[in-house]
């Protein structure tokens, strides 16, 4: 780029950059008030349970529209958060979306953004699964349904929203990866790639948006007690049902485990998430963090996102780039 002034909205701002960079690195419970939503736009998938839906209902008590889109309607999630909404009189729509699906998709959005006059402010994108076992268990089935979920799900809902985004040069896209998304655990099937990939979709957008005004930020989340255990165990327990038994046997350390998590011994509160996500939402464009671990003990994860950064930095920063990757990490 020629003019790396124009490009860097960050640099313009030197001492809102130390304030943002040192947010980005603060412990992820240390908030101190409660965000204000009003007047933001929010579409949030996977809104069913889990992170999705205390989101949905938190970022509507801070005053935002928000859309909670889940697959499968009608169901009784989708009733029960209508029936909350009109209790509490808050802007809430139940918005179908499959992730899965590139027509819902389409159709799903076209119908949120003309509900919300044509822009959507902030794009949730908490749709996920995990299905656990060793990588060589993983049959193509369970390898294609964890990668059309946890990365084309995510990529087919920024490719929705962002024409949109652009047009008014503002937006924010909220990708929910894990502490697994930079680091690795035996036996979790392809969760890690997923979400190592999902990591490296997202920064690589972070960069391409900077000079659209769209910011990026990676929520990475550690082990929280939501749904997300048992619906990895149904998924897995399909998975071994039809695996064959020598198979199996090959992995009897690993294997033997699969379904055995059911997350009730994990005691973190999964709203710290949605607080999480609500403070980088309510801060200036421009000086939101690309990444954000969230857990109150665990965050292991903070070590490789500081050498990352300072090797990209490292990669691109005297090249035409240069410029957009500070700004997106610094």
């Amino acid at each position: 780029m020629s003019d790396d002034l124009d490009l860097n909205r960050r640099g313009l701002l030197t001492g809102a950059t130390l304030v943002a960079g040192a947010a980005a690195t603060a412990p992820a419970m240390a908030q101190v008030a409660e965000p204000d939503l009003k007047g933001k736009t929010v579409l949030i998938t996977g809104a069913s349970s889990g992170f999705g839906r205390l989101g949905a209902e938190y970022y509507a008590r801070r005053g935002a529209k928000v859309f909670a889109s889940m697959r499968n309607t009608p169901r009784p999630e989708a009733d029960a958060l209508r029936t909350l909404a009109q209790r509490e009189r808050l802007q809430i729509e139940v918005v179908e979306i499959d992730v899965l699906s590139d027509a819902s998709v389409t159709q799903g959005v076209a119908r949120v953004l003309a509900a919300a006059g044509g822009k959507v402010d902030a794009l949730v994108n908490n749709a996920g699964i995990g299905i656990s076992g060793p990588v060589e268990v993983q049959d193509m089935a369970a390898t294609q349904l964890a990668f059309d979920t946890n990365v084309f799900g995510c990529h087919r809902m920024v490719r929705a929203v962002l024409p949109s985004m652009r047009a008014a040069r503002q937006g924010h896209i909220f990708q929910i990866s894990s502490q697994l998304g930079r680091l690795i655990v035996p036996g979790a099937g392809h969760y890690s790639a997923t979400k190592f990939a999902l990591e490296a979709m997202s920064e690589q957008l972070a960069y391409e948006l900077v000079p659209l005004g769209v910011d990026v930020t990676i929520i990475q989340p550690g082990g929280y007690p939501t749904n997300v255990w048992i619906n990895r165990n149904r998924y897995t327990a399909d998975l071994k049902a039809r695996t064959d038994a020598a198979l199996q046997a090959g992995y009897p350390h690993l294997t033997q485990t699969m379904t055995a998590e059911d997350g009730s011994g994990r005691t973190a509160d999964p709203m710290d998430v949605p607080r999480a996500i609500a403070e980088i939402m309510a801060m200036p464009a421009g000086r939101r963090p690309l990444r954000r671990a969230v857990h109150p003990r665990m965050r292991p994860q903070e070590g490789v996102n500081a050498a990352m950064a300072e090797a990209q930095k490292a990669f691109l920063g005297a090249t035409p780039y240069g410029a957009w990757v500070r700004d997106a990490l610094d």
